[in-house]
């Protein structure tokens, strides 16, 4: 049997060698890791070139290419197609545009998303039946205040200012005898700097001339604090508002936690399936948001870990939750507050490790916990049969 040559380090490269070793495949080993010892040799494709060199290439069943990072195994499978164009070659890519391209050019390269793969699985979690009832009693988390608190500045800068304009009426009507009407008139006409001329302080005392002054500085003083704080308020709060931030009504959503590479796959079945999804992503710059957007989802910039985001994307009225963040502990974090707004939510969690997510199911009755990875090797190594 020929030997199989298996490159990347990762989760999936780490399973893909137990599932390839556990059918009685000989794995074939790189020298010295040199793929990963690249500083001070040159280019990496140069180095990545030699070690593959060093490799009896026509004696390789089929190689595996499942870096976590998409950048690795396409220097890899470059490499490799230049040294050798028949050779089988199973890469992991994430990246969708450059997919058809390379196995358009390369027959024998087979490109395979793990993310897509995976996704249905999650997907089909939405309705799989759950027949356990909770163990526990969830700890319960104090509702944050969400209503914003009211801007005590801008309050007290127009109490003060409407006293300003009070205290120039009285004096202005006494100091000067001026009719009441008439006091206002002069007033507002002073503060809006917009001065007519048919009553001025020309011939009025020094006293009233340095009071107008005063009047003139400290009312554009006042106008402008306010108007500016007043903008960037409404700014702000447009901010909020563009950034999906706001309380939502919704009823029977779906809460997706997580718009990366798995999680694009999924809110796109979702949506497919008509059901309504409402996506919380932290970094407001992820290139599948506007995509979503215009698919009909609604997009909440923050951190599913915060009560109160959880809060105002109404996780009390939500159909399910998942949560896909590149983190276990973080997806494990978001369920377990989720549960404490409402025990019966249906959880449906990425978790990377296995053995972790069966203690979890085990001791947190969360049943619905899927490793990407452990689904996507299944069908890696199913090409390596299928080539056999």
């Amino acid at each position: 049997m020929h030997p199989v040559l298996i490159i990347g380090s990762g989760h999936l490269a780490y399973r893909t060698r137990q599932l390839v070793s556990a059918h009685g495949y000989v794995i074939a080993q790189l020298p010295n890791d040199a793929i990963r010892s690249t500083h001070g040799e040159g280019s990496t494709f140069d180095v990545i070139t030699r070690a593959l060199q060093e490799i009896d290439l026509n004696a390789i069943a089929m190689v595996f290419l499942v870096d976590d990072g998409d950048h690795r195994n396409l220097e890899l499978l470059t490499a490799l197609i230049s040294l050798n164009r028949t050779l089988p070659i199973v890469a992991s890519l994430f990246n969708e545009n450059i997919a058809p391209h390379l196995q358009a050019a390369h027959p024998n390269v087979r490109i395979l998303n793990p993310a897509k793969i995976a996704a249905p699985a999650f997907i089909e979690a939405l309705r799989t039946p759950i027949t356990h009832s909770l163990r526990y009693v969830p700890a319960a988390i104090a509702p944050e205040r969400s209503a914003p608190r009211s801007d005590t500045l801008v309050k007290a800068l127009v109490a003060g200012f409407l006293v300003l304009i009070a205290a120039a009426v009285v004096y202005f009507h006494h100091a000067e005898r001026l009719a009441w009407i008439d006091a206002i008139y002069f007033v507002v006409v002073t503060i809006t700097t917009v001065g007519y001329g048919d009553i001025s302080l020309l011939h009025s005392t020094a006293l009233s001339k340095v009071f107008g002054i005063g009047l003139i500085l400290s009312s554009t003083i006042f106008i402008w604090t306010i108007f500016s704080l007043t903008v960037d308020r409404i700014i702000k709060r447009r901010v909020q508002l563009a950034l999906g931030r706001r309380k939502y009504s919704r009823q029977g959503h779906v809460i997706l936690c997580g718009l990366g590479r798995l999680g694009y796959f999924i809110a796109d079945g979702l949506l497919e399936q008509g059901e309504k999804v409402l996506i919380v992503e932290l970094n407001e710059n992820a290139p599948a948001i506007e995509h979503c957007r215009a698919r009909g989802a609604d997009v909440y910039i923050g951190d599913a870990r915060l009560p109160r985001v959880l809060q105002d994307v109404g996780v009390t009225r939500a159909k399910a939750l998942y949560s896909v963040i590149d983190n276990d502990y973080a997806n494990l974090e978001v369920g377990l507050n989720a549960r404490s707004f409402d025990p019966n939510l249906r959880l449906i969690l990425r978790i990377f490790d296995e053995s972790m997510s069966r203690k979890i199911k085990e001791n947190l009755d969360i049943h619905l916990t899927f490793s990407m990875t452990a689904i996507a090797d299944e069908i890696f190594f199913a090409a390596l049969e299928h080539g056999r």
